[in-house]
């Protein structure tokens, strides 16, 4: 066994390290970036089941649906507690308790600003009545539920004997878990060490509570910053899946453990998240949210074990360490990717998804296996992260009433764009042709032709799933009405069929969820 073997196994000596993620929370309030109901039930489901220990699953008192997603997270979570953020004003934090009271671990998170810059510009409130505001609202978050999370908002640049009045305050008022954060990542990592060993050491009663740290990307050192907090005594670490969030983002979960995992011989840590399931969560995020992961990400990018230079090919031959210091199983990744053709048969496939974590029902299978030798016809290459997009489609798409038949898409420089599309609506057969502005625009029409709706194109995206010009397009669709959102996907080759596909998929989405309200009304 290598040394660099030796100190990645760990030991019984490791302190735990508490991962408190906030994708659902802080990681949707990036622009552009917000989950349908559905989608923030997936998302929880997962962290919950990768060993996520605290997932803040939304602000409450922000709007209706926020409240409705952090009950039914908190109805059905198993294993993490379920944390509600709030401002410090009592209505937001008895809403705050109210969507957080069925979870089993129940968690108020409340906050307030205690910088210079923000407590006169932003609150317009003198220092004594910031801190009788932290004290209050930490009491009535405590008169709630006995997990109670206290915030020094803009933190890092708050005068250090206030932070130190507030933390103490707090912590007398009832706070179990201080957080300090860096909330406009203006921080280095020697400074935030520095931060978290000063106030633990000048608050009298800080060894009543579990400080935190929270780490924005403005600087591109929240991963540094939030490792650092650790040396410094902090053991909670507030993070997003893909490091989403405001502004740059926010520490990512997926190199924080990964940092954490690698690296025991100077971060003497561990957690509890199964770091095999962080490449399925990168996905599903920057699926539900159309956010793509740049390919050279650390940890979840396709790149991140991918090796093209010769001299760095030869080396992996030799050993694997020569050029990787974790392996791509430890984050769910197959180091090796089996190259699927025309000429692949039904075992072969099977064997394939079974790799990619798939199980798939016979009749699931033969229609997966029908549109792979289909793609196998038209590519060169079917790589996994093909596959992996055809049989995602193809689950999600399992149960549509609505299903794309056929299509022909007239297009060129002389015009007009015409679409001709065969849909099945509910087993019954339909064609249509429309025109429009681009063949794009002609297809939309053409399926409101067949199926007639209200609703607004919110968001059109469209990527390669690999590389080449025979490459699969992945397009993520929105579509708005009556202020509500759903997302649709498609995946093909033709990035006109993937279009017409994500389109229906969400249009499904739309019609089970108005089938859904009527029957609530009904």
């Amino acid at each position: 066994m290598t040394d660099q073997t030796k100190a990645a196994s760990g030991g019984d000596d490791l302190e735990p390290v508490v991962i408190f993620d906030t994708t659902l929370r802080d990681g949707e309030q990036c622009p552009g970036a917000s989950m349908t109901f559905e989608e923030k039930l997936e998302v929880a489901e997962l962290l919950d089941d990768m060993g996520v220990d605290i997932i803040e699953a939304g602000f409450p008192i922000a709007s209706e649906g926020d409240f409705e997603s952090v009950s039914e997270i908190a109805r059905r979570s198993k294993n993490a507690v379920i944390a509600g953020l709030s401002r410090a004003a009592f209505n937001d934090i008895d809403r705050c308790a109210e969507a957080v009271k069925h979870a089993a671990r129940p968690r108020i998170h409340t906050f307030i600003s205690t910088s210079p810059i923000h407590m006169k510009h932003k609150l317009q409130k003198e220092p004594d009545a910031v801190l009788e505001a932290v004290i209050a609202s930490v009491s009535r978050a405590r008169s709630h539920v006995a997990d109670v999370e206290w915030s020094a908002e803009d933190g890092t640049r708050t005068e250090f004997d206030f932070l130190c009045r507030c933390v103490e305050g707090a912590i007398t008022a009832g706070a179990t878990t201080i957080n300090i954060p860096d909330t406009v990542g203006y921080s280095t990592p020697e400074e935030y060490t520095d931060l978290f060993l000063r106030v633990r050491e000048a608050v009298p009663n800080s060894d009543k509570a579990v400080f935190s740290v929270h780490c924005h990307d403005d600087l591109g050192m929240a991963e540094a910053n939030s490792l650092a907090g650790l040396k410094g005594g902090a053991r909670q670490i507030e993070c997003t899946i893909n490091g989403i969030g405001e502004r740059a983002g926010n520490a990512a979960l997926e190199e924080i453990v990964m940092a954490i995992k690698t690296r025991p011989d100077v971060l003497p840590y561990r957690t509890n998240i199964d770091s095999t399931m962080l490449t399925r969560a990168s996905k599903l995020v920057a699926a539900v949210t159309s956010f793509p992961v740049q390919y050279n990400k650390a940890i979840v990018g396709r790149n991140a074990f991918a090796h093209e230079s010769g001299i760095h090919q030869d080396g992996m031959l030799k050993h694997t360490q020569t050029y990787e210091i974790m392996t791509p199983e430890s984050v769910g990744v197959k180091e090796t990717s089996l190259v699927m053709g025309k000429h692949s048969g039904r075992n072969a496939f099977r064997e394939k998804l079974k790799e990619l974590g798939y199980e798939l029902g016979d009749n699931a299978f033969q229609d997966a296996f029908k549109r792979f030798k289909d793609l196998a016809d038209r590519k060169k290459h079917v790589y996994d992260e093909d596959i992996e997009a055809l049989v995602d489609e193809e689950i999600g798409n399992a149960d549509d009433r609505i299903k794309v038949v056929s299509m022909t898409v007239v297009a060129g420089t002389g015009g007009p764009q015409k679409a001709t599309l065969t849909m099945d609506i509910d087993g019954r057969v339909e064609t249509k042709e429309a025109t429009g502005n681009g063949p794009v625009d002609a297809i939309f029409n053409a399926i409101r032709a067949l199926v007639p709706h209200e609703a607004t194109l919110a968001l059109y995206d469209v990527h390669a799933v690999t590389e080449g010009t025979d490459a699969q397009a992945e397009v993520s669709i929105r579509l708005e009405q009556g202020g509500r959102e759903v997302s649709g996907r498609g995946a093909d080759p033709d990035t006109l069929v993937a279009s017409a596909r994500a389109y229906v998929h969400a249009l499904n989405k739309l019609q089970a969820r108005s089938e859904r309200m009527h029957a609530q009304t009904g």
